[in-house]
């Protein structure tokens, strides 16, 4: 029976099964882990109060009880994920239902690696890994710049390093960043998925990342990046604003305008109550580069405050383009991130 390390057990190529409760799984999980729940969550519950208020000996009696009838279907489960039988496992610390299970897979001829300590260990070296100093390149410009499209043309240059918050957290960032995503993530799963995205990246070049609030709707970036970020070179792209409303319309012209209305109505106290009548009216007449001027009003006059730097701050480097070309962008971009 291995047992290893974090690291040693981050370097094995097997799959990874979770034996933790489903509710727990859906918390937070090893990217890419498979759930083989040793416990229903009623079972987990129940085994828990049993605990709390008996004792433990009863409470593991209760565990063994449940444990019992579905042994077979464990192992049935077990080989229908990973037919070839050798697999990395882990609970939350390491102890009684990792070993159950280790004990029953390896009765059925399994090759089991054991997390040491569990997913309470991985948890810990993910929220420290987002204080390991890298060095950023933060990507800015007001809203309709293109930004995102310009992160992943540079993700497709060769040599270029980029990390995609808003795709990690399934959000564009703005009060209409929900409007064609993917549910987001729990704030758990999104910290494990954002420390295997870094974990890919090296801490010797420079990486490219979007410029955000601490908050991507209602995730948030974890303190050690952000101040890492806060602290790192900006560079801004001035797209003349015309354009921006260009790119804007298209897209939001192609959404639900029931969305676009909630949007706007979630954004009635910054807008003000004429604003937001005129951006609703606008979307109800299918004028999206009328909706997307008032919206636009409320957020370039934010964002433009942000970008006054702190004494504490590096200086904003500015690259005027003429329009939201993705390509042509992000060659203006390296050209002067490189002169400088």
């Amino acid at each position: 029976m291995p047992r290893h390390s974090l690291a040693e057990f981050d370097a094995l190529p097997y799959p990874v099964l979770d034996v933790r409760a489903p509710i727990e799984f859906a918390q937070g999980h090893v990217p890419g882990a498979l759930n083989l729940p040793l416990f229903t969550d009623e079972e987990r519950a129940s085994i828990g109060t049993t605990y709390k208020q008996l004792s433990q000996e009863r409470a593991v009696h209760l565990g063994l009880e449940f444990f019992g009838p579905k042994m077979s279907v464990l192992i049935k489960q077990a080989k229908k994920l990973v037919p070839s039988k050798e697999v990395r496992l882990h609970c939350w610390r390491g102890g009684m239902r990792s070993g159950a299970v280790l004990w029953l897979l390896e009765l059925a001829g399994f090759k089991v690696h054991l997390l040491d300590h569990g997913y309470k260990d991985y948890r810990r070296a993910v929220l420290a890994s987002f204080a390991q100093p890298r060095q950023w390149r933060v990507l800015g410009g007001l809203t309709g710049s293109g930004k995102t499209d310009v992160l992943h043309q540079l993700a497709a240059i060769p040599g270029q390093l980029v990390l995609d918050l808003e795709g990690l957290a399934n959000h564009k960032g703005s009060a209409f960043g929900a409007i064609g995503q993917p549910a987001q993530p729990t704030q758990e799963q999104f910290e494990n998925n954002l420390a295997a995205a870094l974990v890919a990246l090296p801490t010797h070049a420079p990486i490219w990342v979007e410029d955000e609030s601490r908050q991507i709707g209602r995730l948030t970036i974890p303190p050690g990046l952000f101040a890492q970020l806060q602290a790192a070179p900006r560079f801004v792209l001035e797209v003349p604003r015309a354009a921006r409303v260009a790119k804007l319309a298209a897209e939001y012209g192609a959404e639900d305008p029931a969305l676009l209305a909630a949007a706007i109505e979630r954004l009635q106290k910054r807008l003000g109550g004429l604003a937001t009548q005129q951006a609703l009216a606008a979307v109800e007449a299918g004028d999206f580069s009328l909706m997307v001027e008032r919206v636009l009003d409320y957020y370039d006059k934010t964002y433009t405050h942000g970008l006054t730097p702190r004494p504490d701050e590096p200086p904003r480097t500015f690259v005027p383009v003429p329009g939201c070309d993705a390509a042509a962008n992000a060659a203006a971009l390296l050209a002067t991130s490189s002169a400088g």
